[in-house]
């Protein structure tokens, strides 16, 4: 799988990969979710280590606001079903439009680049944020990465179901923590 995923990045092409059967793309989608996760994990755990090492304060976060205005169950919906949709369809959605163009590995790069660069509204808009943004949507950028070929060997609802999965598998945690009380931080 790895090598596929890298054979893809190397070189775009939109092709689906008619000859599984649903079963198996669900498979296929799972192990997607735990290579998106572990990079994402990754990914954060080396962000939090600059954080720590160059004493940088990247301001709240958005989630925390989210989590202080709107109730549990709003989280749970905007990020398991919402966000999703609404940025797959935006994202990975127009990617159909350039499947046999010489300008598909172009598109495909430019919608990730825009769907991680998307998401450094997250975070306080300030020059320093701004200036580390390649590194502080690194993991969304991964995660764009593996929705893009999800989209392009699957179709655009496999993309969906792994963006669900993945931000469910990442909201989990602060919604079980939220339910139990317990502080994150």
């Amino acid at each position: 799988m790895f090598e596929e995923i890298l054979l893809f990045l190397k070189k775009p092409v939109y092709e689906e990969m008619d000859s599984l059967n649903t079963s198996e793309k669900l498979r296929y989608i799972l192990k997607l979710v735990v290579l998106a996760i572990a990079l994402s994990v990754l990914l954060s755990f080396l962000l939090g280590l600059l954080e720590t090492l160059f004493n940088l304060d990247f301001g709240k976060h958005a989630m925390d606001d989210f989590l202080e205005n709107y109730p549990l169950v709003y989280l749970l919906i905007f990020a398991v079903v919402g966000a999703p949709v609404l940025e797959e369809m935006l994202f990975r959605g127009p990617m159909i439009w350039f499947k046999n163009s010489k300008f598909f590995p172009f598109i495909f790069y430019v919608l990730t680049l825009g769907f991680g660069f998307m998401h450094i509204s997250n975070y306080e808009m300030t020059l320093q944020n701004l200036a580390l943004s390649p590194i502080l949507v690194a993991p969304q950028l991964a995660a764009g990465l593996l929705l893009g070929f999800a989209r392009v060997r699957f179709g655009l609802l496999y993309s969906i179901l792994l963006h669900a999965l993945y931000n469910f598998v990442l909201a989990g945690p602060i919604l079980v923590f939220q339910l139990l009380d317990i502080p994150i931080e």
